[in-house]
């Protein structure tokens, strides 16, 4: 492999050209990436938790215990397997794997580097990019829930049934909100193709304020904010992680869909859940924060660092940060009642999403008038915003009624009521009792004893 090469931003006609080793390899690669990152984020994930716990996390098996998460796993894989009787054999043999392939299937349109000559042949370090890349990597999110329901319906139980229903509850709702936030990022970019838009996160967005060209930021983290706020929150529920892990609350359902499960296949469940977040990482990397482009500060006084194989330093640095900020909410944050995480989806992030997605169609829409005419209509739009926020109707809270109007509205013939005062009278019986009881005689002379 030619290790110095310049930088070269692929395109889609770059991709189908490739021969079929050349794309076995890339296939291998994506599956490895996924596994490795899985293991060794496990074992980031109990270290730094430990650390912020005050505890040393894993440090027997191998260096630093790296080899503590492959060690669990080998374990787990040789316990033994238990089948429910009502279990659906084949459904539920089939979930984990769903889960697991929905996970691994989306790196696949995820680019890691910049085009590159890998034995004579130039090729994008990417599997391969459609038109709808976009689309894909949400198919491949939504296709994962399958696993989760039919995992929790196939075990032929109660509590892995209702963990299956809620946990499906909670990754549709956030599937759309995280739908939503990644609308503003195809009206800027003008592009679905993953490598697209990392390419539109090149250069700074040239903005006309007040009739003044202003160099704003090229990453769409900062140039959207709000869609990348909403966006990496939705991705924490939608990978069931902390603190809106609602499907594995177990003071609640035991171990949600997974219940039944046990050996292996409760391992593929479970890792699973850890490839969907570098998977997510990997995602929000290359939707927001540049791809596999350095950070400014390096591109400033080294202009090689985009050629080559430096890309995927910085690539994997960006999503190690994300994982970080992963383990970071679990060790911190304690875990929502269901009830306000859907209210939070539902009725802070969506028309949160709405309404920035409006604003943003109105100042691109009006990017081509005057500067006069622009100034005009941005002021009357955010004075119709600040009246609509601050005169719309809030629904008030019914006076609660006194105990005394509630004892009055009971219908004639109900149960009789405690005394509200909460002072129970002493039973005759036993007035009557200490009353006959003999008084104690008691001398003089008498000493404790």
């Amino acid at each position: 492999m030619n290790l110095y090469l310049a930088a070269q931003d692929p395109t889609l006609a770059d991709f189908g050209k490739d021969p079929w080793w050349l794309v076995l390899i890339k296939i291998v690669f994506a599956f490895v990436f996924g596994l490795l990152a899985t293991l060794l984020g496990v074992w980031f994930e109990r270290r730094v938790v430990g650390y912020m716990q005050v505890r040393p996390g894993p440090n027997q098996v191998g260096p630093f215990g790296l080899l503590q998460t492959l060690a669990d796993g080998l374990k787990m894989a040789f316990k033994e397997d238990i089948l429910p009787r009502t279990a659906d054999k084949v459904v539920y043999f089939f979930a984990p794997t769903i889960s697991v392939i929905c996970a691994v299937t989306a790196l696949s349109v995820v680019p890691f580097g910049p085009k590159v000559s890998i034995f004579g042949h130039w090729t994008p370090l990417q599997v391969t990019d459609v038109s709808v890349a976009v689309l894909v990597l949400l198919a491949c999110s939504s296709m994962g829930i399958y696993g989760i329901v039919l995992g929790g319906w196939a075990s032929g139980s109660t509590y892995p049934l209702l963990g299956g229903l809620r946990s499906s509850a909670q990754m549709i709702s956030y599937e759309v909100a995280m739908g939503l936030s990644i609308v503003a990022v195809f009206m800027t970019a003008g592009t679905m193709s993953t490598s697209g838009i990392v390419a539109q996160q090149a250069h700074g967005t040239h903005l006309n304020l007040f009739g003044a060209d202003v160099q704003a930021p090229g990453w769409y983290a900062i140039l959207l904010l709000p869609s990348f706020i909403i966006f990496f929150i939705a991705t924490v529920g939608e990978t069931n992680r902390a603190p809106f892990d609602l499907p594995e609350a177990e003071s609640e359902l035991v171990a949600g869909f997974m219940t039944e499960y046990s050996s292996l296949k409760f391992a593929l469940f479970m890792l699973s859940e850890y490839v969907s977040m570098v998977t997510m990482s990997a995602v929000t990397t290359t939707l927001f924060l540049g791809g596999w482009r350095a950070p400014a500060p390096i591109t400033t006084f080294w202009a090689g660092a985009n050629s080559g194989w430096w890309p995927m330093l910085w690539f994997f640095g960006k999503v190690l940060i994300l994982v970080f900020v992963f383990v970071w909410l679990r060790g911190t944050l304690p875990r929502l009642r269901y009830d306000q995480f859907m209210r939070f989806g539902w009725k802070v992030l969506l028309p949160i999403n709405l309404i920035w997605i409006l604003v943003l169609a109105g100042l691109r829409s009006i990017e081509d008038w005057q500067t006069e005419d622009r100034i005009v209509a941005t002021s009357i739009g955010a004075g119709v915003l600040l009246l609509a926020t601050l005169f719309w109707p809030s629904r008030k809270k019914e006076p609660k009624p006194s105990l005394q109007e509630q004892v009055n509205s009971r219908p004639h013939g109900s149960f009789p009521l405690p005394p509200m005062d909460l002072q129970v009278p002493p039973s005759p019986r036993t007035r009557r009792v200490v009353a006959e009881r003999e008084p104690a005689n008691v001398g003089s002379d008498s000493r404790e004893v």
